[in-house]
């Protein structure tokens, strides 16, 4: 089971997404330079908002994950530091697998040489297991019962992890969402349920170099001209963006349940992340410069579908770019026209890819397959046909 999110959305004059030159990302389509925003900063963005809106335990991407949250908390906990931090680099070093030549781990600082996706569960974990072995008493002792534990959780840490009460998806819901990639024996590899694509404009790139400049409020009697003088790439367009995400696979992160199993699993948690993740693709801003340019923006154009077809894009809508020009049309009504045909084109080709599709609009929606609703309802009726209805036991769906 697959849900498509399709989207599109009018920026005004914005940097949305900048290179290492501090340019717009900009990609070539249809032989067309087009502007982009990237998946990582989309992905970042959303994943920000959604943390603030629930209550399912989250994550964090850092290289200081061992020394300022594990050992931090071990000694705040009352754990002597140095018993802590030998325990610490006890773990971290069983852990972690470095790349051929190089340290994954400095045994001074506890500072890893790259930065890793770790939960808040993995992190309560962790300490719990710490505070266990500490409690064996010598240096000796506390280190053999971390190992031993440690070869158990290779078979399945997030069993003992349950033992020790902690029920929550370990890589925290970043990771149930877009994955982790780890090379370490005992941490759980995640892969991701939800693909994000780069998004990028229904039409050709038009951008212009904005000269700015700053005064010295306390120097304007000695200096005639600017204290600072820079410039800045700014750009404005339709966007289109497209997500997909795999259902079970979802749902099994969340569970620890195998993917088969899935309709047999409490939806609850996958439900929540699946209604913030459409909110936030249809209304988060992937923005820099938010003080200068105020890029708060809505989509215009929402298509939800659903089914267990291999998903498909629906880009190549925009291979030839929407017209800007005088007297072409609305290019926001252009675009969504454009997907339109595009869509109905490829079903009369390959047949129909979805077994349901829920459209919110603000401009005239071409197809008469497809009802037109608020955005509110559409995500209801889609997540309501993926999981039955809320109050709906897992039980009784299988």
């Amino acid at each position: 089971m697959f849900l498509q999110i399709h989207f599109l959305t009018s920026y005004h004059a914005s940097l949305l997404n900048r290179d290492d030159a501090g340019l717009a990302k900009r990609i070539m389509f249809g032989g067309i330079p087009r502007l982009r925003v990237s998946s990582q900063c989309l992905k970042r963005h959303w994943r920000e908002w959604m943390t603030q809106r629930t209550d399912l335990a989250s994550a964090v991407r850092t290289r200081h994950f061992f020394s300022r949250v594990v050992k931090q908390r071990l000694v705040e906990a009352g754990m002597e530091e140095r018993m802590a931090h030998t325990l610490v680099v006890h773990l971290a070093s069983s852990l972690l697998t470095a790349a051929k030549g190089k340290k994954a781990l400095d045994t001074d600082t506890l500072e890893m040489s790259q930065p890793v996706l770790f939960g808040r569960p993995e992190a309560d974990y962790f300490v719990h297991l710490l505070t266990e072995a500490a409690a064996k008493g010598a240096e000796k002792e506390a280190t053999d019962h971390l190992d031993a534990k440690l070869k158990q959780g290779k078979a399945n840490i997030k069993a003992l992890a349950q033992q020790a009460g902690i029920d929550d998806p370990l890589a925290g819901l970043e990771g149930a969402l877009f994955g982790r990639f780890v090379t370490s024996d005992i941490l759980a590899r995640v892969d991701a349920p939800v693909h994000v694509a780069h998004a990028f404009t229904t039409h050709g790139l038009d951008t212009e170099v904005d000269f700015f400049t700053v005064v010295d409020d306390l120097a304007q009697l000695e200096e005639t001209g600017a204290a600072h003088a820079n410039d800045m790439e700014l750009g404005s367009g339709i966007f289109y963006g497209y997500v997909v995400v795999d259902v079970p696979l979802l749902v099994s992160n969340l569970t620890g349940a195998s993917r088969e199993d899935w309709r047999a699993q409490d939806f609850s948690a996958a439900r929540e992340l699946l209604d913030l993740l459409i909110q936030a693709a249809v209304q988060v801003t992937p923005g820099a410069k938010l003080g200068a340019t105020a890029p708060y923006a809505h989509a215009e154009c929402l298509v939800l579908e659903t089914g267990t077809s291999q998903p498909r894009s629906l880009a190549n809508a925009y291979l030839e770019p929407i017209p800007l020009r005088a007297g072409g049309g609305h290019p926001m009504a252009q675009s969504i026209s454009s997907l339109c045909a595009y869509l109905s084109s490829m079903e009369e080709m390959h047949g129909a890819a979805a077994d349901g599709r829920w459209v919110a609009s603000v401009h005239a929606w071409p197809r008469e397959g497809e009802r037109v609703a608020a955005v509110r309802q559409a995500i209801d009726i889609c997540l309501q046909s993926v999981f039955g209805a809320p109050n709906e036991s897992a039980d009784s769906k299988v």
